[in-house]
């Protein structure tokens, strides 16, 4: 090995004080970090506030355990299985886009997916119904961002495919356009 002509250089000579500045230095960090986490009681399902266009009052977005759908279940009853909120009309205030089905015990029962809005009594009302179950389609994957809402939806390609089973499957979203939710399709990628 060979050695340098050259002095040695200050950092390359550790001291204890250098290592008690570094670990001060991570320690702040650490402690940092630890400031800036997320709230562990959020979740997905927690609802949506909004800041009101004209004020600071804080709205909550309609619950869709309140509502009342235009869904027929007779006794089974009907359950939301999947909800989402945003402002999809760019008032300021959030809507609740609800995936509703009856509550059966077994197969694929079709969904309805609803817009709710603040109701001028307690409960929110129906604003919108995109998908409505009388076209026996389910709904896979579903969200609301940035005002759009997007689905999956499986369906039937003819009345002799099992209801257990469907065969179809496309992407779709929709978006408050004109006065009304316009509706966007495409085939969604099969799983070969």
């Amino acid at each position: 090995m060979q050695t340098s002509e050259l002095p040695d250089l200050a950092h390359t000579d550790t001291k204890p004080l250098h290592w008690l500045a570094t670990a001060a230095a991570m320690a702040a960090v650490v402690a940092a970090a630890g400031l800036l986490q997320p709230d562990p009681t959020a979740s997905a399902s927690t609802s949506h506030r909004t800041t009101a266009q004209h004020g600071t009052t804080t709205v909550a977005a309609p619950d869709p355990a309140r509502a009342s759908f235009p869904l027929d279940c007779g006794q089974v009853g009907s359950t939301v299985a999947k909800q989402a909120s945003g402002d999809l009309d760019g008032d300021g205030r959030p809507e609740t886009v609800a995936v509703v089905r009856c509550a059966a015990g077994s197969g694929t029962p079709p969904s309805g997916v609803y817009v709710l809005t603040h109701g001028s009594g307690a409960a929110p009302r129906v604003v919108a119904t995109l998908v409505d179950p009388a076209q026996e389609i389910s709904v896979g994957d579903f969200a609301v961002r940035d005002g759009i809402v997007s689905a999956t939806l499986f369906g039937y390609s003819s009345d002799t495919v099992a209801r257990c089973c469907p065969d179809r499957q496309e992407r779709a979203t929709w978006q408050w356009k004109g006065g009304a939710f316009v509706r966007a399709t495409r085939a969604a990628p099969s799983a070969a």
